[in-house]
C-alpha cells in the first residue's frame, strides 16, 4: 500500500516581542503569507491529507491552520500534539506509529531541528539537510501500516519551499 507523509516546518515566526516565550511566538507577516500559499500549492498538486498532526506551539499551530485554509479543508482535520514541540526524531516516529492505518496521507507540522533530522533519517543520502521555514517535504512510503515505516521503501516525492515552490502534480 502506498502512503504519503508530508513534513512541514512551521512558517517564519515573529521575534519582535522579547516578552513572549519561544512556545508563544506567532508568525510574522511573511509567515502569514507563505503558509496559506503552501496549502494552495499542495492543493494544486492534488495532495489532500487524511490527517494532520501539528505541534501546539503558536507558530506551528498558525501554520497548520493556514495550510488547511489554503487546502480548502476544515480545521477539524488537525490533531494537536504537544510532544512535537522541539522534539527528537524518534518522537515523530512514535506519533506516526499511533496513527490509524486507514489514514494514507498524513501531514506533520513541527519545528527544527527535529523535523529536518527526521527527514534525513527517512531519506538518507537525499539533499534534505535543513528544511527552511514553511518547507514541505513529501515522502512516498510503501507500507501496510505506519509501524512498518522504519524498514519500508521510501522515496522523495517533492520538496517545496517559499523560495523554490514545486508546482505540478505527483
Amino acid at each position: 500500500m502506498k502512503r504519503t507523509l508530508v513534513l512541514i516546518r512551521h512558517a517564519k515566526s515573529d521575534w519582535g516581542n522579547p516578552l513572549l516565550t519561544d512556545y508563544d511566538r506567532p508568525l510574522n507577516a511573511r509567515g502569514e503569507r507563505d503558509a496559506p500559499e503552501l496549502g494552495r500549492r499542495l492543493r494544486v498538486k492534488g495532495i489532500r491529507p487524511d490527517g494532520i498532526i501539528a505541534s501546539t506551539a503558536n507558530r506551528a499551530a498558525q501554520t497548520a491552520r493556514a495550510v488547511v485554509k489554503g487546502l480548502q479543508l476544515e480545521e477539524s482535520l488537525i490533531q494537536w500534539d504537544r510532544s512535537l514541540y522541539h522534539c527528537r526524531p524518534e518522537t515523530f516516529e512514535t506519533v506516526l506509529f499511533g496513527m490509524d492505518d486507514a489514514l494514507t496521507t498524513v501531514f506533520m507540522v513541527a519545528h527544527n531541528p527535529g523535523i529536518s533530522m527526521f527527514a534525513q533519517q527517512l531519506l538518507p543520502g537525499q539533499a534534505v539537510d535543513d528544511l527552511s521555514t514553511c518547507a514541505a517535504l513529501g515522502i512516498s512510503i510503501t507500507a501496510d501500516r505506519w509501524t512498518d515505516l522504519p524498514n519500508a521503501p521510501k522515496s522523495l516525492l517533492f520538496l517545496d519551499t517559499p523560495k523554490h515552490p514545486s508546482e505540478g502534480t505527483y
